[in-house]
């Protein structure tokens, strides 16, 4: 599989797992610790999860300038990986719950958030851009397509672990003090702690409550508050956990800094790069010219595509039958919308070996689609994951129907839909992030002027930041209108991205020879 690929390309992916593994322990809790230990809404959890993953993309265009400016990717490389580490620290720190300030903690999460958001942006992008300058020569420019492949399915190898560590580490947690998981009791108990709770609501709280914590419950204000605190504290601890997974990407990154390129001394991928790579003003212009328009499409996608972390975390909780993914491994119950976040980087490592061999049976053939064709099939087929929800979701009740906060009644089980929506949801959105994700990495690796690398691969990923700051849409959506309304929203996005590349394709294609 690896055949014909640089040295560096799988200690490369290797520091990445570091990254991931907190990145995914991000998606699959971030807005609901946030409701969790705050006792915010889905909107403004929204807009700060939106805001992080903005963060998350937008600072690789930082990072990507800084590191062309002083032409040294290693050490911005390896400054990320230590304040990613530093921000998880800030959020793993297990401060009481319910806070005494609201205001004043919130403050330090979201201070923790922005110290990650910013390592990340000195790493992610600049981590990618060596990997494309291990392609910068004739001897491996035919594999750049499936190199990437494998570097993005080798790092979500790490990912696949993060949210079923995020879900072990917070129910394990609640057993020690007797307690199991409910989805709804946090949101019970911050409307019981404000006393916005109905008559009938505390009713069905004294059950869930009961449920929960196996005994009679005598006092609600003195249980709202143990479950809340014992349930975050499981949050934070789990932060914590990343803290490790950075430490050994470090550490892997350290011992095998000299596999990588060193642009500053002209070697890329151990080739000694005797003749520096010149272009005409006009020929660079086309080729920025041709990424901004990338750029520009693929924002509907992430749009789209990231709501995974969001509205379908919240679909997970409020309208799937998570009893039937409920599993025990070492006397620990593994139950939790957070478990569909594994299912992602799963399908990615399994489908990833599949369409790479695709790819070079159709390459052998002559016939294999360019990288921006890739593309475009990817956003049809990410518009036909959401016509799944759309289908999936009719008949269900609104939102304010079923949240507690708005006076409603959490859905029974018998009443949710079965989680093989989610499921084949995820499935087909990780095939379209397989067809834009790598390809459009590799995409810009190969069209970015030599000396715009860097600044390039933050543009992508300041292009998916952007994409990420309207993610709160979603969130606001998910709370106003029927939910499969919801979802189609994200079709017609996807799908209007698919026509826009179609239509230029043939340019996309000129400029990318």
């Amino acid at each position: 599989m690896f055949k014909g690929h640089p040295k560096g390309l799988i200690p490369a992916a290797l520091a990445n797992m570091g990254e991931r593994f907190g990145f995914y322990t991000m998606m699959a809790i971030l807005v609901l610790f946030l409701q969790a230990k705050f006792g915010l809404s889905g909107t403004n959890a929204g807009y700060i999860y939106s805001g992080f993953y903005f963060g998350i993309y937008g600072f690789a265009l930082v990072g990507g300038i800084i590191a062309d400016r002083i032409q040294n990717f290693k050490g911005t490389i390896f400054a990320g990986l230590l304040l990613m580490g530093a921000g998880y620290v800030i959020m793993a720190y297990p401060t009481p719950t319910p806070v005494s300030s609201v205001s004043l903690y919130l403050t330090i999460s979201i201070i923790g958030l922005f110290v990650i958001a910013f390592g990340n942006g000195l790493f992610k992008g600049n981590l990618q851009a060596l990997v494309g300058q291990m392609y910068d020569n004739e001897k491996y420019e035919p594999m750049r397509d499936s190199g990437f492949s494998l570097f993005y399915a080798f790092i979500n190898i790490g990912a696949i672990f993060a949210p079923f560590t995020a879900i072990g580490v917070r129910n394990w947690w609640l057993g020690k003090y007797n307690f199991t998981y409910d989805g709804s009791l946090p949101e019970y108990c911050h409307s019981f702690l404000n006393g916005s709770l109905s008559s009938e609501s505390v009713v069905n709280f004294q059950a869930a409550a009961e449920k929960a914590s196996g005994t009679t419950v005598t006092d609600l204000t003195i249980f709202s508050n143990e479950y809340l605190n014992v349930f975050n504290e499981g949050f934070h601890y789990a932060f914590g956990i990343a803290i490790i997974a950075m430490a050994i990407s470090t550490v892997i990154f350290l011992v095998n800094k000299n596999k990588f390129p060193d642009p500053k001394n002209g070697k890329s991928a151990g080739v000694e790069i005797t003749e520096e790579i010149k272009m005409e003003a006009k020929e660079v212009a086309q080729r920025m010219y041709a990424l901004l328009a990338v750029f520009g499409v693929v924002i509907f996608f992430w749009f789209s595509f990231h709501q995974n972390g969001l509205t379908l975390t919240f679909f997970a909780r409020d309208y799937t039958d998570l009893s039937l993914l409920v599993f025990t491994i070492g006397g620990i119950t593994f139950k939790g919308a957070e478990v569909f976040q594994a299912m992602n980087p799963i399908f990615v490592v399994v489908l990833t070996p599949i369409l790479v061999g695709l790819f070079g049976w159709l390459r052998n053939k002559g016939i294999e689609p360019s990288t921006p064709k890739k593309i475009a099939i990817g956003m049809g087929i990410a518009s036909l994951g959401f016509v799944v929800m759309v289908l999936g979701s009719f008949g269900l009740p609104l939102f304010t129907e079923i949240s507690t906060a708005h006076g409603g009644i959490p859905l029974a089980d018998d009443a949710r839909v079965t989680p093989f929506l989610l499921l084949g949801t995820y499935f087909i959105l990780t095939v379209a992030e397989l067809f834009i994700s790598p390809m459009g990495i590799s995409f810009v690796s190969k069209v970015a002027p030599p000396q715009y690398q860097g600044l390039m691969q933050g543009g992508w990923l300041g292009a998916t930041a952007l994409g990420n700051g309207l993610l709160f849409i979603g969130a606001i959506l998910y709370e106003t209108i029927p939910i499969w309304m919801t979802w189609s929203i994200f079709v017609v996005a996807t799908a209007i991205s698919m026509f826009t590349i179609m239509f230029m394709v043939k340019w996309l294609e000129r400029v990318s020879e």
